[in-house]
């Protein structure tokens, strides 16, 4: 990795779509702690801005890998912009679920679907949705396999992932990608819905 430390953003950028991926291994060590202090002041919660950091370095690795990354010489404020972009996603979507008026005598806050106990047929569905994920991870590639069970199962961090599998985050990062684009196809060729 070192022998990239002397290439500009965009060097490593180039070479990182023509699939040297130490070039974003070289990128993310040069941005991590900047970037890293700037979530974190932002949300202020540890477990939150490590989530929101790997998000972000897999929203970059799509974005470039789908040859759709144009902000030549600045490839820091982009970074940063899409860190931005999750932080806001995150408290939206946190707010919409906490407001609610207890003015409106229309609805009974306590009567929610969360909140009750599940039908029979809510836990068939859920069951048979347990069942199917269970099938498509087991039709992944050991490697797409291990990655997503470790980050959903085991709840690791990227880093923690491509320690143990000693391999550099980008290429943990990439499995994880790669893993839920293959659940995803086989999901819509065998018709298998996954929501209820």
């Amino acid at each position: 990795m070192r022998m990239y430390q002397d290439q500009s953003d965009d060097q490593l950028v180039a070479l990182y779509v023509d699939g040297v991926n130490e070039a974003f291994d070289t990128l993310i060590e040069r941005h991590k702690d900047r970037l890293y202090s700037y979530i974190f002041h932002s949300v202020k919660s540890e477990e939150l801005a490590d989530d929101i950091f790997q998000e972000t370095f897999v929203k970059a690795i799509v974005t470039l890998k789908q040859g759709r990354y144009v902000e030549n010489g600045h490839f820091s404020a982009w970074i940063s912009r899409i860190a931005h972009n999750l932080i806001i996603d995150h408290f939206r979507q946190s707010r919409a679920v906490n407001l609610q008026s207890t003015d409106d005598t229309e609805y009974n806050v306590l009567n929610r679907k969360e909140l009750s106990e599940q039908t029979v047929e809510d836990t068939m569905v859920t069951q048979q949705i347990h069942r199917d994920i269970r099938r498509l991870i087991k039709a992944l590639p050991e490697s797409q396999r291990e990655v997503l069970l470790m980050r959903y199962y085991k709840n690791m961090s990227f880093k923690e992932i491509a320690e143990r599998t000693q391999v550099s985050i980008n290429t943990a990062l990439g499995r994880m990608r790669y893993a839920i684009l293959n659940m995803r196809r086989i999901a819509e060729e065998h018709n298998i819905i996954l929501t209820v």
